[in-house]
């Protein structure tokens, strides 16, 4: 399911309460190719002109905006808010690098294109459902490490609490493609999420682990070293 922008936000207040008597919030619009997960860091270059209006009025307010995932049918319907940390690089022609973290998940109610940049009536949410065990994380973290080394890639993060959710934290560094760290964010269920990144590094570990055997095998001149 995706969210169309040609559909028009009507003129409302930009705070409404929606059937579940939940707060529904009009927020700035910044489509990505990417997918953010609250905690995680998103540095970002800004050059278009209406996003330098859009991140200009985020400074001045200390606001927060939207980063939702730009698919080719449209705007995915989960997203999540961004935090601007820091400016880090301001350019003559107010081109802005930006460094930002991810915070609340929202699902998208109404697109409102009236600006130059893309608003958006959002519902906020957070999870409901059950959390992972200790025992689960570890087995995630030791896995995730496990694909990590095996697929040459940084092991990071470098820190991780094992008395927390670490779901987000370990996808973010996931090789993994956009589709499956999309349906990661919109789970409401901390256990779900550990289980599911669990069977990703499941399906990846025996291909990786032969591609590891092999090419230890062609090193040794068809040696095991």
């Amino acid at each position: 399911m995706a969210a169309h922008q040609n559909k028009a936000l009507p003129a409302c207040l930009d705070t409404t309460q929606n059937a579940h008597n939940n707060e529904i919030m009009k927020v700035p619009l910044f489509p990505l190719d990417v997918v953010l997960f609250p905690g995680t860091p998103l540095p970002l270059h800004i050059f278009e002109e209406r996003y330098k209006e859009m991140i200009g009025e985020c400074l001045a307010d200390q606001s927060p905006f939207g980063v939702v995932r730009a698919q080719r049918e449209g705007l995915a319907v989960i997203g999540c808010m961004a935090r601007i940390v820091r400016v880090l690089h301001e350019y003559d022609d107010q081109r802005l690098d930006i460094l930002c973290v991810g915070n609340d998940r929202f699902e998208i109610e109404l697109l409102d294109n009236s600006r130059d940049f893309l608003q958006a009536e959002v519902d906020f949410f957070s999870d409901d459902g059950q959390e992972s065990t200790r025992h689960m994380r570890e087995e995630c973290v030791a896995l995730h490490f496990e694909v990590l080394e095996l697929a040459g890639m940084e092991h990071q993060p470098s820190h991780i609490d094992l008395d927390m959710p670490i779901a987000f934290q370990l996808a973010w560094a996931l090789p993994a493609d956009l589709g499956f760290k999309q349906q990661l964010l919109g789970l409401r269920s901390d256990e779900e999420r550990t289980r599911r990144l669990c069977d990703f590094y499941q399906t990846m570990l025996p291909k990786l682990r032969t591609g590891a055997h092999t090419s230890k095998v062609a090193q040794g001149n068809g040696h095991i070293m």
